[in-house]
């Protein structure tokens, strides 16, 4: 996984994908566009993101 990676990852109780912006060893920095804020980015442990 690095940098610019396509990813799903749980969130209220489904999926949403988003974009790797920062990787560190345990978890992962994703950029993603909810319909009132485009390019928040949330963090997520690393086991609980799949790469797309």
């Amino acid at each position: 996984m690095k940098p610019g990676d396509r990813v799903v990852f749980p969130f209220a109780g489904g999926e949403k994908e988003g974009v790797v912006w920062r990787v560190t060893p345990k978890k992962v920095y994703i950029k993603v566009d909810f319909p009132r804020h485009k390019g928040k980015v949330v963090k997520r442990s690393i086991h609980e993101v799949k790469v797309k």
